[in-house]
């Protein structure tokens, strides 16, 4: 959250408090459903109407978004591995922990955005790391309230980004809708 409200304040140019205001629906939906899907709709109308976003940009990036935008999942990924190996008493070397980063990465972009979907991947992160999967059940009765969280992070994230894009091309996607409009 803090990367992202840095990003809003250094290449936006806008508050992040002023943004955390603006975008608290679809993180309070967010949090409640821990699903990214469900949340596009709200997440769509907040960046048209209360953050200024070319509806062009946001009908573009919020979907894109919530099927690989998942930051959240692949942090929450990265820590439950690491707390596992710990856990079974393995040691990960730098090139370890480099692999299961990228490894991670790579399966947060086919994590569903569903609740629950995380820990699907993260089974197999974990096999992938020679990690006994039995673990997973300590994980699996706290996942929805680490979701919860999870999402709201890959909802900022989506939000942040859709900012993003509009600070560099929002003006030609305007420009581009006026001559649709006057043609």
């Amino acid at each position: 959250m803090i990367f992202y409200l840095s990003l809003v304040f250094l290449v936006v140019k806008k508050n992040p408090l002023n943004f955390l205001q603006a975008i608290r629906e679809p993180q309070l939906l967010a949090f409640s459903t821990a699903s990214s899907a469900a949340v596009m709709p709200i997440s769509m109308k907040t960046a048209d109407e209360k953050l200024g976003v070319s509806s062009n940009i946001s009908d573009f990036v919020i979907p894109v978004g919530a099927t690989i935008n998942m930051d959240g999942t692949a942090l929450f990924q990265c820590v439950t591995t690491i707390f596992m190996a710990q856990a079974y008493g393995i040691e990960l070397s730098l090139i370890n922990l480099v692999l299961i980063t990228f490894t991670v990465v790579a399966a947060s972009i086919g994590t569903p955005a569903i609740p629950g979907g995380g820990v699907i991947i993260l089974a197999s992160v974990l096999q992938s790391a020679g990690i006994p999967i039995d673990g997973l059940i300590v994980i699996i009765g706290i996942d929805r309230i680490l979701g919860m969280f999870r999402t709201a992070v890959n909802v900022t994230g989506d939000l942040t980004a859709c900012m993003i894009f509009n600070t560099f091309y929002g003006d030609v996607s305007n420009v581009k809708t006026k001559v649709e409009r006057t043609l």
